[in-house]
């Protein structure tokens, strides 16, 4: 199944207004912009029509898979065992970034991904690959990373001889139904003006299945491999983004590298750190809100325990909210008091309602240590296209996961300004409109 028309994904660009031109690039910015992959500006094809709550009940569909991966992520090891298997790696990206690997540059549109550290692209000689890849033969700055390097020690999936030295080799799953095989191997890495250096990454050599992103994956974590710490001083582990909503056609949302250029005033809440799961962004959700009620919640099923891996992520590449089921069934038995129904159930979500009574929906507050989001009706209501349906746009935690992991996705982030400031360990959170 083609990856671009069945994630509804967002092109991250380098863009500019110049003059009428919405599309145009400036040279000079350095911001990152985000648009909609099927958006007037975008690159890709658009996908086949479709009603938006059909759309997202598509991408949100994968979403278990992705919960269930986050939920069994373990501490990176710091030494390479001789030989290991591969890890299943099912977290589905919902928005790609356009970098340049190499000198002189090749473009490419890579997955972005808070919950992931090692990048991965498809290379020149893939077999089972797109047709756009990464050429190494061209790269001046281009080298192989082999098995006694430190970097390699941190790859899951490894596959190393037990003695004697050889490429750093590693295969994973993705997706549920897809894997690659890849060299970790380095090279310059662009974003917009900034260069890395020696960015290490997997150079995929096959893959199989439909579900690879066709150009590689980029990642955000916390971890020893991601952007932010082979960048070191350049981002000061600091990034924020702003992303659009579904239906930006034109307008872009926004993608800002290091502390320059960040809001000042804005609210946070600490970032907590989990050694079971040390790439994941926790934060202290200390309870919920329907419209004035705060739903009554037992501590245990939103507390952070560092030694369990439960408590609650912010992640870029879920798309609808998830609660354990204790915690959805409150808020969806507080909000179904102030709606008439009848209620039904479409796909993923469970509790629609007409249109006509949107009205009376309550607003949805998630409260944090130092803060709290009150959600627009955009960012807690998905309509059908025809507007005779509305849905609650949040869902219980798949029944096969097992940790109490809440995530709060990238639908209810749409035109917030989201600060990672892994630095002083804060999150913030501000409205910002972005489409």
């Amino acid at each position: 199944m083609d990856f671009t028309a069945t994630l509804l994904s967002f092109a991250i660009l380098i863009s500019a207004t110049q003059g009428l031109d919405p599309c145009a690039s400036q040279p000079d910015s350095s911001d990152l912009s985000v648009i909609p992959i099927y958006g007037k500006c975008s690159p890709f094809n658009p996908p086949k029509p479709d009603s938006w709550v059909n759309t997202v009940i598509n991408m949100a569909s994968q979403d278990p898979a992705r919960v269930k991966y986050l939920s069994t992520l373990v501490a990176q090891k710091t030494t390479a065992v001789p030989i290991a298997s591969g890890q299943q790696v099912l977290s589905i990206g919902n928005y790609i970034v356009r970098v340049k690997l190499g000198t002189p540059g090749q473009l490419m549109f890579m997955v972005l991904d808070t919950s992931n550290d090692v990048a991965w692209v498809p290379c020149s000689g893939c077999s089972g690959c797109s047709a756009t890849t990464f050429s190494p033969n061209t790269s001046s700055s281009y080298a192989s990373l082999d098995c006694s390097l430190p970097q390699c020690a941190q790859v899951r999936g490894l596959s190393c001889p037990a003695t004697g030295t050889a490429a750093c080799f590693f295969n994973q799953s993705y997706g549920g139904d897809s894997s690659f095989s890849a060299n970790l191997v380095q090279d310059s890495l662009r974003l917009a003006n900034d260069i890395v250096p020696n960015f290490a990454f997997g150079c995929i050599k096959s893959i199989s299945g439909g579900s690879i992103p066709p150009q590689g994956l980029l990642g955000l974590g916390r971890g020893s491999m991601s952007l932010l710490s082979q960048s070191g001083s350049l981002y000061s582990s600091v990034f924020s983004y702003c992303l659009p909503s579904f239906k930006s056609y034109y307008f872009s949302g926004s993608l800002k590298l290091g502390p320059v250029g960040q809001p000042k005033n804005i609210r946070t809440t600490p970032l907590l750190k989990n050694p079971h799961r040390p790439s994941l962004y926790y934060v202290n959700l200390t309870g919920v809100s329907v419209g004035r009620v705060r739903i009554p919640i037992a501590p245990e099923y939103i507390a952070f325990n560092p030694n369990t891996g439960a408590g609650t992520i912010i992640d870029s590449g879920t798309v609808v909210t998830r609660f354990v089921q204790p915690v959805y069934e409150a808020i969806r038995n507080e909000f179904v008091k102030h709606v008439n129904g009848p209620f039904s159930s479409i796909g993923v979500f469970e509790t629609c309602f007409p249109a006509t009574a949107e009205a009376e929906a309550p607003l949805l507050t998630l409260h944090f240590e130092g803060l709290s989001m009150t959600l627009p009706m955009e960012n807690s209501l998905i309509h059908t296209t025809a507007g005779s349906r509305a849905c609650l746009a949040i869902a219980p935690v798949p029944s096969n996961v097992n940790a109490g992991l809440n995530v709060i996705a990238n639908l209810q982030q749409q035109n917030h300004r989201i600060l990672f400031d892994v630095a002083n360990s804060r999150l913030g959170i501000a409205r910002e409109a972005c489409n």
